[in-house]
């Protein structure tokens, strides 16, 4: 692996970055900060579950993009935000900040409204939401259950009182940033279909999915607490998939993945890099572990390493037409060169 070749601090506000060139890839690179799961076990249940409240709201009022891309989050400078949702005659955004700890509501004439994050119930927070909704002057209609969590309950019912570790939280945003640029350097290295990074608040994980631009057989469905015909759409095509997820379920540590649908006959025992990575058979995908790129001295480098590695066992025993779909790596205020062949029969054309 290249060392890296070029360290300038950049000190802003609570943070430090740090500019790093690896190989090809130019990474801004923040400091990775320790989130072990157990310490925040509950908040992190609790942010899982005000995230999906604030999903579904989207969900409700945005029309369907394929493979569920109109009901994700994205990351924005200070947390999480929905986008511009339609909403009648307004927009509305809303947005988790995840430094001053708040939900923040903005519409497109201007109206403003919040109400600050911190120890509560599931229900009370479900309530200030729905109160917020209705002062931004939105609908307030929206499914009240929650998905893809083990015996799920109603956001009205769940009165329990859940914990909020401030710090945590803001450690876990700090991780996203960090792990958002390196996704985002690594989708631009592909020129055919292609999702956006962003969060799923189902699985509440940050992804990244590339596709082959073949259609894949039928997915069987039975994920619990998700939809088949949800599901089914979402895996209409071949894909290879990436990502990272804080903790929970059949991982209780911090972790990257990759996965492929339809699997293809031998992923599970392909040879991949860094050694740190192995196949997970009751998940049946690639886990990394955060620690261990936490702790890498080259902490972007080990996690472009798998991404890369373990889509290339995807793609090549899946039959994929890499030539076809791959491209140089993005770089600012460079646009992506045409290859040879193309060229040629452009100047052909003409």
């Amino acid at each position: 692996m290249a060392s890296a070749s070029l360290r300038l601090s950049l000190w802003a506000p609570r943070v430090c970055y740090t500019v790093r060139t690896i190989g090809n890839w130019k990474c801004l690179s923040a400091m990775w900060p320790d989130i072990p799961y157990e310490p925040w076990r509950e908040t992190c249940s609790a942010l899982h579950l005000y995230s999906q409240i604030v999903g579904k709201y989207r969900l409700a009022r945005t029309p369907w993009v394929n493979h569920s891309w109109h009901a994700t989050l994205y990351v924005n400078a200070r947390g999480l935000t929905t986008s511009i949702i339609p909403d009648g005659a307004v927009g509305v955004e809303i947005a988790f900040d995840l430094l001053d700890h708040a939900i923040i509501g903005a519409t497109t004439e201007g109206r403003r409204a919040g109400f600050p994050l911190g120890p509560m119930s599931v229900a009370e927070f479900h309530k200030r939401f729905l109160d917020l909704i209705g002062e931004l002057g939105g609908t307030a209609q929206f499914d009240g259950r929650p998905n893809e969590v083990p015996n799920p309950v109603p956001f009205r019912d769940d009165r329990q009182t859940r914990p909020y570790d401030s710090d945590a939280v803001t450690r876990l945003f700090r991780a996203i940033v960090a792990i958002k640029g390196v996704l985002s350097r690594f989708r631009t290295a592909y020129i055919g279909k292609v999702s956006p990074v962003h969060l799923f608040w189902g699985s509440f994980d940050l992804a990244v999915t590339r596709f082959s631009g073949r259609r894949a057989p039928l997915h069987p469905g039975g994920i619990p607490g998700l939809p088949d015909d949800v599901t089914r759409e979402a895996y209409s095509h071949e894909v290879s998939s990436a990502g990272f997820w804080p903790g929970g379920g059949a991982a209780n540590f911090p972790a990257f993945y990759s996965y492929a649908y339809p699997v293809p006959n031998g992923f599970a025992d392909a040879q991949l890099a860094p050694e740190e990575a192995y196949f997970d058979q009751s998940l049946g995908e690639f886990l990394l572990p955060y620690e261990a790129v936490r702790k890498s001295n080259e902490p972007e480098a080990m996690l472009i390493t798998f991404l890369q590695s373990t889509y290339s066992a995807a793609a090549d025993l899946g039959g994929w037409d890499r030539k076809a779909l791959e491209c140089p790596i993005g770089e600012p205020l460079r646009p992506r060169p045409l290859d040879s062949d193309r060229l040629q029969g452009l100047q052909r054309a003409t």
